[in-house]
């Protein structure tokens, strides 16, 4: 019979304490992993951003970015907010500038998707502040070069990663823009927005768009306007074009009190600002036949169409549409 070796008395002490020390840490380990933060902690950890937090609790907004997400904020810094009170005589602090509106801007800051640096394209992303029938409104995007928001706003930090999603820093706060703002930005409507502003207009364009609308704007690219002037011989340019004439194509590009987004066309006649009429033809792809026999395309699915402003939407056609 063989007999069963007894481990010395010290043997067991030593893997007793073992056991214990090995337990102990483990739990230690686990109670002492830290709590992913959220983009609202991190905010507030980042001193930079404490107007930033104080305006999201002014808008009541911190529950909302406390969620699940994903979200992408992009985050003005103290200098952004700063320079935003000193733009308006009446605001003084952030008291003085309405909930509402501070909601609206804030809320145009953020995405509702996670958006590293290196995802950003030339392109419009939606927002998720709304402008008419609650359309999320468009944020203008810009890589080519320097990166850009909204026109002029331009990172300073990227990438910081929270639990529900990630900030980037930038250097300005950005107002949600209106139709005219968003053609003013995007350097494709350049001839477009050189057309609204001549200055032998008796309309003032400019006003006019930047009224309360809602309106629905079929934009001419540049090259839509080139094409428009190779077609005359005398017409090397827009000083070229009759006033009247510019004026009457203009209005015919407008549809006042609608704000149609691209999955809303439907086939049949719209009235324009001009008084004029088009067709919308879906047929064939999203169409517009006008009154002097042309067949247009709507550029949808294009990034210029379904831009989305707080006073109407804008979407790009291949043609200058002729009454």
């Amino acid at each position: 019979m063989l007999l069963k070796k007894r481990l010395p008395v010290w043997a067991l002490c030593l893997l007793f304490c073992l056991s214990v020390f090995t337990s102990c840490s483990s739990d230690d380990d686990s109670n002492s992993a830290p709590d992913p933060k959220t983009i609202v902690d991190l905010a507030v950890e980042t001193p930079d951003l404490s107007i930033l937090v104080a305006a999201l609790e002014r808008a009541d907004l911190v529950d909302a970015l406390n969620a699940d997400g994903p979200f992408t904020v992009f985050a003005p810094n103290n200098a952004a907010f700063q320079a935003l009170l000193d733009s308006n005589p009446d605001w003084n602090a952030l008291e003085d500038i309405p909930v509402a509106t501070l909601q609206s801007v804030l809320l145009f800051h953020v995405l509702n998707a996670e958006v590293m640096a290196s995802d950003l394209s030339d392109t419009y992303v939606n927002t998720m502040a709304t402008g008419p029938n609650d359309e999320a409104l468009s944020l203008q995007v810009e890589t080519i070069g320097a990166v850009e928001f909204n026109g002029d706003a331009k990172p300073i930090t990227t990438d910081i990663v929270a639990s529900n999603g990630v900030i980037h820093i930038i250097d300005k706060v950005m107002f949600p823009p209106n139709i005219v703002s968003l053609a003013l930005n995007n350097a494709g409507f350049s001839t477009l927005v050189a057309a609204l502003t001549d200055s032998r207009h008796t309309t003032d364009f400019v006003s006019v768009l930047s009224g309360d609308g809602p309106f629905t704007v079929f934009a001419p690219t540049n090259d839509a306007f080139q094409a428009l002037l190779d077609s005359n011989d005398s017409w090397n340019g827009l000083g070229d074009i009759p006033i009247e004439t510019l004026d009457a194509v203009l209005k015919y590009h407008v549809v006042n009190n609608a704000n149609v987004q691209s999955d809303q066309l439907s086939n049949g006649d719209i009235t324009m600002l001009s008084g004029g009429m088009i067709t919308i033809d879906l047929s064939s792809g999203a169409q517009i036949k006008t009154s002097s026999s042309q067949t247009v395309d709507i550029l949808v699915g294009d990034a210029t169409s379904d831009v989305q402003g707080t006073n109407g939407v804008i979407h790009a056609i291949n043609a200058v549409l002729l009454p």
